[in-house]
């Protein structure tokens, strides 16, 4: 990379962390416990709309991965989703009723948050839909994955999105709150990705699985970008561009190896797709407030109306990770 490249990046760094700043303004304070949080503590960051229903099993997944306390900015719920967190020991909550198109989608208000508290902790950012899976998760906890970052001298930790859906109709078998939801999710795409090197930032850009072929069939340049940083050893002097598909500086974004090789990465297993999807595609459509016009929810929107089946005969039933590094979804690298 070129110098003067280097230089207009560093700018760009600046400005979205100038932007977050300004942005603090639209965040009200609802739950302050953050005098709570000790020096080493893992943090989660996350923006949410009317996910009450999901909160139980995310919290309760993620207080036993070892994360020891949780951001929500709540984007204006009707569903008693601020109230519920407003409730819990380690959760500090913020409401805003601003444009959630106009934050970045988000960003600006979590890159605010954590340039005010994660400097100098291991923090996540995730979606209340999205469910962390690294190498030996099953009997090792996210403390021992970030003890093995911070001895390797990782700063930032990769994984891959992994569409899940049910085998049959989406109303099947209705979610209840509280329960684990890859119970009725358990199906995957096993193959069919794609991924391009992004040269001004470095990260990889993948794209396929069910919402590509389901949902972008004609278009799957459009589909979906699936490609995540959601674990980072935060620095007051960072700031995600774009979701966690990327982030400034451009070292950060480092983390795969577009060849298959030894890097260790993750998956998040994506449950968006229970009963509650079509109700909730059709109010972020009516909303609008997505990316690139809501292109995403008009294409479920359009394809919805009909109920149709994820699921296919090349669908795989997820087991375990050890499953997923098989399949080269991810990859322990040298972590033994």
């Amino acid at each position: 990379m070129g110098v003067w490249q280097s230089y207009r990046l560093r700018l760009q760094r600046k400005r979205w962390r100038i932007r977050a700043f300004r942005k603090r303004r639209e965040l009200s304070r609802v739950a302050d416990r953050t005098e709570n949080i000790r020096e080493d503590d893992i943090l989660m960051f996350c923006t949410l709309r009317n996910e009450k229903v999901r909160l139980p099993y995310f919290l309760q997944y993620y207080r036993e991965m070892g994360v020891n306390h949780f951001f929500f900015v709540d984007n204006d719920s009707t569903d008693g989703s601020l109230d519920y967190l407003a409730d819990q020991a380690d959760v500090s909550v913020w409401h805003t009723s601003a444009s959630y198109k106009r934050s970045r989608f988000g960003v600006d208000w979590l890159n605010w948050l954590q340039m005010k508290y994660a400097h100098g902790h291991w923090a996540l950012v995730l979606d209340p839909d999205e469910f962390l899976v690294y190498p030996f998760c099953d009997t090792r906890p996210l403390r021992a994955l970030t003890d093995w970052l911070d001895a390797s001298s990782i700063k930032s930790f990769s994984t891959m999105l992994l569409d899940m859906y049910p085998k049959g109709r989406l109303d099947d078998n209705p979610y209840q709150s509280g329960q684990n939801p890859l119970e009725i999710a358990n199906w995957f795409d096993s193959g069919n990705y794609t991924m391009s090197r992004n040269k001004r930032f470095g990260n990889l850009w993948i794209q396929g699985g069910p919402r590509s072929r389901m949902f972008f069939g004609d278009k799957p340049e459009q589909a979906p970008a699936l490609n995540k940083i959601p674990l980072v050893k935060w620095d007051k002097k960072y700031a995600y561009v774009s979701s966690t598909h990327m982030l400034l500086p451009r070292g950060l974004n480092q983390v795969y190896d577009e060849w298959g090789g030894e890097k260790a990465s993750g998956v998040l297993l994506h449950t968006k797709f229970l009963d509650t999807f079509s109700a909730k595609a059709a109010e972020e459509l009516s909303r609008g407030q997505h990316y690139s016009a809501s292109i995403e929810y008009k294409a479920y929107a359009e394809s919805m109306k009909d109920d149709p089946e994820l699921w296919c005969k090349w669908s795989e039933k997820y087991i375990n990770w050890r499953q997923l590094e098989i399949l080269g979804l991810m990859s322990k690298g040298n972590w033994a």
